[in-house]
């Protein structure tokens, strides 16, 4: 299984930002699983940014909780991470990941300036 992020950049504070995740290879594995949204900023630990089981049920981090959404296409395998009213505290790279299957993207680089 690959996972292959794109959408990172530069943006104002504010700012809106979507980021996505296309899978390929053994994709079912992917549909029947969660998939995830993790960031590392610099100097810190990697911490998961948000959620989406196979059903749809999401769940985030309480830091961008009402400001992300993440969703999924189990058809298209990809997976979504929609970020409006960024924080130069958003900052990071992202990674789409299925953690439980030991499935990382190489992350995508989001910055945020004020």
């Amino acid at each position: 299984v690959q996972l292959v992020e794109s959408g990172g950049g530069l943006v104002q504070a504010g700012g809106s930002l979507r980021l996505s995740c296309a899978a390929s290879g053994r994709t079912f594995i992917l549909s029947i699983s969660t998939m995830e949204w993790y960031r590392q900023a610099p100097g810190k630990q990697r911490e998961l940014v948000a959620s989406i089981t196979r059903a749809g049920s999401t769940n985030y981090a309480d830091s961008v909780k009402g400001r992300f959404t993440i969703s999924r296409d189990n058809a298209k395998n990809t997976v979504t991470l929609q970020m409006n009213s960024l924080k130069p505290e958003d900052t990071a790279v992202y990674y789409c990941a299925c953690a439980s299957s030991g499935y990382w993207g190489q992350g995508t680089r989001v910055t945020v300036s004020s």
